[in-house]
């Protein structure tokens, strides 16, 4: 089976396919900035204004409070950060050379923009269940547009590729971290990693919330800070650093022997994996939420690629290229991490990248599996079914520690692709309403008062369940 996956995954056509994949996202990415007039940037201050006024949490028309506007945030950010900002970075610039920041970075500019667009689309077209809302790309493809088909394309895909592959994706570099870091046996770690995760999203929605809630700020401000410490430390070598990037990514040398290619690929997959804008995962996230307008969600979300890419992965990145690792032949993945960070701070890097990983990674994985059960609740409901799908996740956590990494990245890769394309097609006929929805927030913003959304004040909208009209409000 191991073979069969390897020779699909590295025949020529995937490479070809990688390419049209990265084409769309670069397009599209573009297009949404021009269409919302930089909306990534515009709005930025009132991004970060809603940011903090999201964590008092908004009752909804039945009078409870549901998933607050941060905790919707926060499990997008649980997902988002993980192994893809320390094995991942770590990898990119391994394989790619230094000019693969500067791709992730433009990647994160230019996303941002598709991930307003699709998360706020979730907000106008989520739905009510037993715990407040739900939502993402299979129900706005089946409101939206009237493809129900897509939509169970789609769930199908992301409960396999996040709740399944990605999981044993992120218990693979946990039981890494913790065997170089303290020589735990794989096994070990692995019971005890896959007895956390049942704790956790056996729990439903509001524990998968509450835990996320706690662990990502925590996670995210620790490291940052060690970065930080790297960074003053070696601060003569920040402009040498900065120009490596650059000059890696569109010097001479490296396009006459291919390696612009390389480092694009690199850049923007890794920056992809990561971020996931575009990918159509957050927006399960975004939709969960309480508040008075789509906008305010949809900004919200968007300011979650530049928390992963700009600042989590730019520090991965600035460590791993300061201390010079990457050029050590056969380091890579979250072993280049460990080793560039403790030659920078000590023995105790080690300990300290393991203990990222475990709050990452297992962030990821509640995250992850909570994009699962969405769209488990989108394909029939079934309490059943989705009984059996928790003990699948709490399986492939448990397989993923005890795995080769190679094909489980690999397979993450490939899959991820297919299930953001399948999002980049509904999100390119679907972007006019979050066009329209933004300019009906700013109007409303400019009148002075707090936006609240009615359905008739974009034309053309149908299927919408959650929303009122001007008479009967939200």
């Amino acid at each position: 089976m191991e073979g069969f996956l390897n020779s699909v995954i590295s025949t020529g056509n995937t490479i070809l396919w990688s390419y049209v994949l990265i084409g769309m996202l670069l397009i599209l990415g573009v297009y949404f900035t021009f269409s919302t007039k930089f909306v990534q940037i515009k709005l930025l201050g009132e991004t970060i204004k809603l940011l903090g006024q999201g964590t008092k949490g908004v009752e909804n028309e039945d009078g409870q409070k549901g998933v607050s506007a941060f905790q919707a945030f926060c499990i997008s950010i649980a997902s988002h950060v993980g192994t893809g900002n320390l094995a991942g970075v770590a990898m990119a610039v391994a394989v790619g050379g230094p000019g693969a920041v500067f791709w992730m970075w433009l990647i994160a500019l230019i996303g941002s923009a598709t991930s307003f667009v699709e998360n706020t689309l979730a907000q106008i077209y989520k739905v009510k269940d037993e715990n407040g809302y739900r939502g993402g790309p299979a129900y706005y493809m089946e409101k939206a547009l009237g493809q129900r088909w897509m939509g169970l394309t789609f769930s199908i895909i992301i409960t396999f590729v996040f709740g399944l592959i990605f999981n044993s994706v992120q218990a693979n570099t946990i039981s890494l971290a913790f065997e170089t870091a303290f020589g735990f046996d794989k096994l070990h770690t692995g019971l005890l990693l896959t007895a956390l995760t049942c704790l956790v999203i056996f729990g439903g929605i509001k524990r998968i919330a509450k835990v996320a809630e706690m662990i990502v700020p925590v996670m995210a401000t620790a490291y940052v800070l060690v970065a930080l410490f790297v960074l003053i430390k070696n601060i003569t070598l920040l402009p040498e650093t900065f120009k490596l990037i650059i000059t890696s990514a569109f010097g001479l040398e490296q396009a006459i022997g291919g390696g612009i290619g390389v480092a694009m690929m690199q850049g923007i997959k890794r920056g992809l994996y990561s971020n996931e804008a575009g990918m159509g995962s957050a927006p399960n996230a975004g939709a969960t939420s309480t508040v008075s307008h789509p906008v305010k969600q949809g900004l919200i979300q968007m300011f979650g690629v530049f928390v992963d890419t700009l600042i989590i992965c730019s520090a991965t990145a600035m460590i791993v290229l300061i201390s010079g690792k990457h050029t050590i032949e056969g380091l890579t993945g979250i072993q280049l991490t460990q080793a560039a960070l403790s030659s920078e701070v000590g023995a105790w890097g080690n300990t300290f990248i393991a203990a990222c990983i475990l709050l990452f990674a297992f962030s990821s994985i509640i995250g992850n599996y909570y994009y699962g059960e969405a769209n488990i609740e989108f394909l029939n409901g079934s309490k059943t079914f989705l009984f059996i799908f928790r003990g699948c996740v709490a399986l492939m956590v448990f397989w993923g520690t005890q795995t080769a990494v190679q094909i489980v990245w690999d397979m993450a890769d490939l899959f991820m692709g297919i299930m953001a394309l399948i999002n980049l097609i509904a999100i390119a006929f679907l972007g006019k309403f979050a066009f329209a929805a933004l300019e009906d927030y700013i109007k409303q913003k400019k009148d002075g008062k707090d936006p609240v959304f009615h359905v008739d004040n974009i034309k053309g909208l149908k299927n919408v369940e959650c929303w009122g009209t001007q008479k009967k409000q939200f």
